[in-house]
């Protein structure tokens, strides 16, 4: 398959060439922050021994060890992320492990880094929201993602995707940093009594206490049409052009570019707890442990491991999935 290379790639750094997409359409990456709990993986399945904490499929090799090559004696995670190429997992001692592509140290965590409550990956960056309501980021920081705001704190909640960051505040609030090409930064004024929140290539999701949806940021491919009615929102995923919203009834709603199925989620797909958007991919978490999954499987992140099971959370990457299980599958 063609090769084409990142379109906000500045002159002079080469970033790892991805699949390529429709002319003119943009490449994003879905980042989901699991506080606690965590995501599910690919096809090809690799573990984390023979009872595996971590569960993951898919993922693009050509460079070696992918995001779903789950390090080997990999236990006690409460948590996961996936990025473009590399991924996450927080420990219970609130440590982090990361794995996979690994160019702009963004699977090396800062030396001495505790004290962590919840993790998410971008494209070549990390976050880490800590104990004390700080964030902690590193890896690439070509258009400020890791440029954490002075004087950040009491953050509730942490987002990553392509080259921007969001964190919530206790005050129900939202700090945007880094990238702002389309204005993926620009919280919206008087934004507040925020619960959650989500971000996507070039856009970005914000969930209101009344169980609405905000949307800001490049609207080109409808990832900000946001649409009319929805209510009853109990959580949001984001990814390249396209937002997932999970419903109190336990159904998904999908909205803006649809390629590659991106955005269709199985017309039967009930009893939802969590959910997770990839490049082009989405995952369910079942209220029964399972995962099901629709979209982009060119790589295999939407072949879920036939044994998978007793899952808690999920996550999904660029060209990867995740799962994080509560005992052997």
């Amino acid at each position: 398959m063609k090769m084409l290379r990142a379109r906000n790639r500045a002159e002079g750094i080469d970033r790892r060439a991805v699949p390529a997409v429709p002319r003119g359409r943009p490449i994003g990456v879905l980042v989901v922050i699991m506080m606690l709990l965590g995501p599910a993986l690919p096809a090809s399945a690799t573990t984390s021994g023979r009872c595996p904490n971590v569960v993951g499929w898919g993922g693009e090799q050509s460079s070696g060890p992918g995001a779903a090559d789950v390090p080997a004696g990999l236990t006690t995670v409460v948590a996961v992320a996936a990025g473009q190429g590399h991924d996450l997992a927080l420990k219970r001692d609130g440590t982090v492990v990361g794995w996979g592509t690994n160019g702009s140290g963004q699977t090396t965590p800062p030396p001495g880094l505790k004290g962590v409550v919840a993790i998410a990956a971008g494209w070549e960056h990390s976050v880490a929201l800590k104990r004390d309501g700080t964030v902690t980021a590193w890896g690439d920081d070509w258009y400020g993602e890791t440029d954490v705001p002075t004087g950040l704190h009491d953050v509730v909640a942490i987002a990553a995707s392509y080259q921007h960051n969001l964190a919530l505040t206790k005050a129900g609030t939202v700090v945007a940093w880094g990238s702002n090409d389309y204005g993926q930064s620009d919280v919206p004024a008087g934004l507040h009594d925020v619960v959650a929140i989500a971000a996507g290539q070039e856009h970005s999701l914000a969930l209101k206490r009344d169980g609405t949806v905000v949307a800001w940021g490049n609207s080109r491919y409808g990832g900000t049409d946001v649409p009319t009615g929805l209510h009853d929102v109990k959580a949001l995923s984001a990814a390249a052009n396209h937002s997932l919203a999970l419903l109190n009834n336990g159904t998904v709603v999908a909205w803006g570019s649809n390629d590659y199925g991106a955005t269709d989620v199985p017309a039967d797909l009930r009893g939802v707890t969590a959910i997770a958007a990839g490049y082009y991919h989405g995952l369910a978490l079942k209220r029964n442990g399972t995962v099901v999954t629709w979209g982009w499987n060119e790589y295999g992140q939407t072949a879920v491991p036939a044994s998978l099971r007793n899952v808690q959370a999920i996550a999904a990457g660029g060209f990867q999935s995740l799962a994080l299980t509560s005992r052997c599958c």
